[in-house]
Parts: C-alpha cells; sequence; structure tokens
C-alpha cells in the first residue's frame, strides 16, 4: 500500500498537509489517524469557539462537559473518538447550517451533541459537568 492510500483522507498527496475545514466522515471516527486529527482540530478552536458562542448556545454545558470528558484519562478510547468527532464537527468553520444565521445556526451542532450523549453520556461523570459550569461562570466573567 502507498503512502497516499494509507494517509487519512484529510492528508494532501502532494504536501502530507491536511485541510481542517474539510468535513469529518463519523464512520472514521475512531480510525487512529483521524482521531489525533480530531484531537488537532478541537485543541486548536475548542476555546475561541466556546468563548464566542458561549452566550448563544443552549447546549455550552453540554459542549464543555464533553470536552473534560474527552481529556479524561478514564474515559474510554471509544467513547473519547466519538466526543473528539463531535467537539470537531462544532469548531469547523463550515457545518450544514453555518452558525452565524439567527436561531438556526446552532442546530445542526445541537442535534450531533444530543446524538452524542446518547451515544456516550454514560461517560460524563458529575467532575465532567462541575468543571462545565466553572468553565462558563470565568467566561462569563471575562466578558
Amino acid at each position: 500500500m502507498s503512502a497516499a492510500e494509507n494517509a487519512a483522507p484529510d492528508v494532501d498527496e502532494v504536501d502530507g498537509a491536511f485541510d481542517p475545514r474539510r468535513p469529518i466522515d463519523p464512520a472514521r471516527a475512531l480510525v487512529p489517524a483521524v482521531r489525533r486529527l480530531n484531537e488537532q482540530r478541537v485543541a486548536r478552536g475548542f476555546w475561541p469557539k466556546i468563548r464566542k458562542a458561549v452566550a448563544q448556545v443552549p447546549f455550552a454545558a453540554d459542549a464543555l462537559s464533553v470536552w473534560y470528558c474527552a481529556r479524561d484519562d478514564e474515559t474510554p478510547t471509544s467513547a473519547k473518538g466519538m466526543m473528539l468527532a463531535a467537539l470537531a464537527y462544532f469548531v469547523l468553520p463550515s457545518d450544514a447550517l453555518p452558525d452565524f444565521i439567527p436561531m438556526l445556526g446552532y442546530t445542526d451542532d445541537a442535534a450531533v451533541f444530543a446524538a452524542l450523549l446518547r451515544l456516550v453520556g454514560s461517560n460524563l461523570k458529575p467532575r465532567h459537568r462541575l468543571a462545565a459550569r466553572e468553565a462558563i461562570v470565568r467566561i462569563r466573567a471575562e466578558d
């Protein structure tokens, strides 16, 4: 198998770079290369996005809880992969409904988080939810 055939779909065949704006294929969320890519996307984009969106997004506490849970060493790898995929979708600049559309912009993100919580919500512990609430208080105090 050539390097190009073995590369993750977000990796360019010519220079090996990846395009962080490319949509994520949910079927590939648990593939190690895709999981690493999602981790990179989330590491770069989550805090700037949540700081801007915390006042507009009713599921901000859930998003933050998922972020804390995905970073927890006790969270199973399969759950982390799905969580990182959902968080990466949240931070992507392009998605099904652009976030700048009033009243509709975050509905697709909310649907992704609702589905995620049904699948892996049992992994969210009280400590993750508490950390999320504390983060929201800090973010709102900064404004």
